[in-house]
């Protein structure tokens, strides 16, 4: 990953993105992608895509949403304190004594999350959402209201952190990293001397976080003949995690590829021939009936659309400490990449074949058989 592009990452992450707040940080996308781009569009949910070679018959859609989980402020109190719900899978458990952002509709603000001090008692067990506040130093509701409205959005205050063995850490690495991703093999691919031979695009989704939104807008006005969704998944290599129940995912063990019956058996073939050839080692996670990502929503758009889902190992799912690894993700920019380069987009994708295209399929290998053996014949007689 050279300096710009993980600059790139890191002004993504230090986005605040809440679903339903995208807008920032796609502008931040589109200027990244714009110079490598064929086409460069935004529909009216509010994704951003970036097509390279739009004229192309065969389209493959990229898809990493932006979004991040967050709060939304639903009740200012006559003392000037907030109240707020979740927005996304966000867990109240981990919100006591964190900095927060809130998005307002005047301008930006930073408050705390109050914390009842042990002394006095401390947080009750069982503890929601309810018993919880934002402290911005208002000292009354008409001081915060030239701030804040009801509906406003926030998301923890937290920048993102170098660790040791490239891995990061930070808030919303679900699933910033997958819109980095996609953005990434896009301009990959228009700067490479191999050209692309079928149509890319390569989609920022929003709102995937409250329902998928995005990806179906995408999937439907797209039409693509394939789809990859870029999320991230559950890391299983840290203390006190059940491997035998949710299986054993490694930081730093590479990209992980989905298994179910949503997954189509022959784009995850093609996945695992292109991680083949570049000698890069595979994870799996299994989705029997639904991966809970865009991948779900694309895949039921159109005449139906064939999916696989290629994630990052994530620790610490939808906190704001979440940690991937920086060889993870080059690895899967690098998969998909490799990936797309062998695509001549006459690609049958169909699982099961009729019998007479199986017979059609035998005689033109043994056709070529056939002329092979002719070729090494005739060069056998001129010498």
């Amino acid at each position: 990953m050279n300096k710009d592009a993980k600059q790139f990452l890191f002004d993504l992450l230090s986005t605040p993105s809440p679903s339903g707040n995208e807008w920032a940080i796609q502008e931040r996308w589109m200027e990244y992608v714009q110079p490598y781009a064929d086409q460069l569009d935004t529909d009216t949910i509010g994704n951003a895509i970036a097509t390279l070679n739009p004229d192309a018959s065969f389209k493959i859609l990229l898809a990493g949403h932006c979004d991040e989980i967050g709060f939304m402020i639903n009740h200012i109190e006559d003392n000037g304190f907030l109240r707020f719900q979740k927005v996304g899978g966000i867990s109240h458990k981990i919100a006591p004594g964190m900095k927060v952002r809130i998005l307002g509709y005047k301008q930006q603000i930073v408050g705390v999350v109050g914390a009842n001090a042990e002394h006095h008692g401390g947080l009750k067990d069982g503890f929601s959402f309810e018993d919880l506040y934002i402290d911005c130093g208002a000292k009354d509701k008409k001081e915060i209201a030239a701030y804040v409205q009801i509906g406003d959005l926030a998301v923890y205050e937290r920048e993102t952190e170098e660790l040791l063995n490239d891995r990061i850490s930070g808030r919303g690495l679900d699933n910033r990293t997958g819109a980095f991703i996609v953005a990434e093999v896009l301009r990959r691919l228009a700067t490479s001397r191999k050209k692309t031979k079928v149509g890319v695009y390569s989609v920022s989704t929003i709102s995937e976080e409250i329902g998928l939104h995005g990806a179906y807008f995408a999937g439907a006005g797209i039409q693509p003949d394939a789809a990859i969704a870029c999320d991230v998944t559950f890391a299983t290599d840290y203390p006190g995690v059940n491997k035998s129940k949710y299986g054993d995912v490694k930081v730093g063990g590479g990209p992980v590829l989905a298994k179910g019956s949503p997954i189509h058996p022959v784009l995850n073939t093609l996945l695992e021939k292109a991680a083949k050839r570049k000698k890069y080692a595979l994870q799996y996670e299994l989705t029997p009936a639904g991966t809970g990502t865009d991948a779900d929503r694309i895949r039921f758009t159109g005449k139906g659309v064939p999916v696989a889902l290629v994630s990052l190992p994530l620790r610490y799912m939808h906190s704001p400490v979440e940690v991937v690894s920086l060889q993870d993700i080059e690895q899967e920019i690098e998969l998909l990449v490799e990936l797309i380069q062998q695509l001549d987009g006459k690609e049958d994708l169909r699982p099961v074949l009729p019998p007479a295209n199986k017979a059609n399929k035998r005689a033109n290998k043994s056709n070529k058989r056939a002329n092979k053996s002719s070729k090494s014949k005739k060069r056998t007689t001129s010498k």
